[in-house]
């Protein structure tokens, strides 16, 4: 289907109202876009940023089927929007489409696409009945990870299985859950790409990317050489994800540097928490690239503009400290206007950048 680039002035509507749709946001606003948030929440740090706001249900189809009526494009900021509701937006309208979504949503269904495309997930098991769950656990090896197959993310829906025993009294919920085996890793990476809407793929450098408590803390150029001697097998796995899911944006998938090559870890259909650093460290940022993409213009360069690159969440309390952020005059912080800093939370982050 051919795509007409759209002007200056048009709407970009965002599904979801997080800090990934408010940066979205502020790179359409550079090139002229208006954008038009939906989110179930009452309070949303990107409609703060953006010219207009539906706080709606995702399966209010009268809301929906307005917000659609008012854009000229919609994307997603998170991939656990509801698929079934998004029927309002048809012929073109949403990018990426819903196939992304629908494989990301289920950690199980994810995992069988990779492989089929020759990717090498961690070992995992299927678990959909609680009669399931010795076995499941018996053929993958304890220790290992237990997840559920939807609605994870930042370390949430996912818990540490340390021996067959701790298995035991598990209850297995409807959607299902997915065991994994450890994987014995020199470090993580990501693969973040933007593919165009005449299928043209674009990647950034990979950072190092270092986790605490399931939440992604550190992310730094250069990588380690295990990651450099990697990066081909894994961003041709990227890329061959990418084309089978006619993606069109920014997508990400994370891996594990091991002995063994690069192992494919989660895939996330958005622009990504490991490429916040790219707003100051490269060319184009992901955000600035995944409107390009979206509305049909020209991509941007992705080179890093320096050797040595570092990007720190700032979770919880850490960022209230702006004064102490700011003093080191290298700081680039980006704080997300959220009110209530809870442990856990991302609250923003701080690039430095050379």
């Amino acid at each position: 289907m051919s795509f007409t680039a759209l002007p200056a002035g048009a709407t970009i509507g965002i599904l979801g109202g997080g800090q990934l749709g408010r940066m979205i946001s502020m790179a359409a606003a550079q090139l002229g876009y208006r954008v038009h948030i939906y989110a179930p929440e009452k309070d949303s740090v990107a409609a703060e940023v953006s010219a207009r706001f539906t706080s709606a249900a995702w399966h209010d189809r009268e809301a929906m089927q307005d917000f659609a009526q008012a854009c000229d494009v919609v994307t997603y900021e998170f991939e656990n929007v509801p698929v079934a509701p998004l029927s309002a937006l048809s012929g073109g309208l949403l990018a990426p489409g819903t196939l992304a979504l629908e494989v990301a949503q289920d950690r199980y269904r994810e995992k069988r696409f990779v492989e089929q495309l020759g990717g090498k997930p961690a070992p995992y098991a299927a678990i959909d009945h609680d009669n399931e769950m010795a076995d499941g656990i018996a053929r993958v090896g304890a220790p290992g990870i237990m997840k559920t197959r939807r609605d994870g993310y930042d370390g949430k829906g996912q818990w540490k299985i340390a021996s067959p025993a701790d298995g035991a009294g598990v209850r297995v919920p409807e959607s299902g859950l997915v065991y994994e085996g450890l994987v014995h890793f020199e470090c993580e990476f990501s693969v973040i790409l933007v593919r165009s809407r005449t299928g043209e793929v674009r990647f950034w450098d990979s950072t190092r990317n270092v986790h605490d408590n399931g939440i992604l803390a550190h992310c730094e150029l250069p990588a380690p050489d295990i990651v450099a001697a990697q990066i081909d097998d894994a961003r041709e796995l990227a890329q061959k994800a990418a084309e089978a899911l006619d993606y069109v944006g920014v997508m990400t998938m994370e891996f594990f540097a091991t002995s063994v090559g690069p192992v494919f870890n989660e895939m996330a259909p958005r622009v990504h928490n490991s490429g916040h650093w790219t707003i100051e460290g490269a060319v184009t940022s992901q955000f600035e690239n995944h409107v390009r993409a979206i509305c049909g213009l020209p991509l941007g360069d992705t080179a890093s503009v320096a050797a040595t690159i570092s990007m720190d969440n700032l979770i919880g309390a850490q960022a209230l400290d702006v004064v102490g952020h700011l003093s080191d005059p290298r700081a680039h912080l980006h704080l997300y206007g959220k009110a209530e800093a809870r442990a856990g939370r991302k609250m923003g982050h701080v690039t430095r950048v050379g």
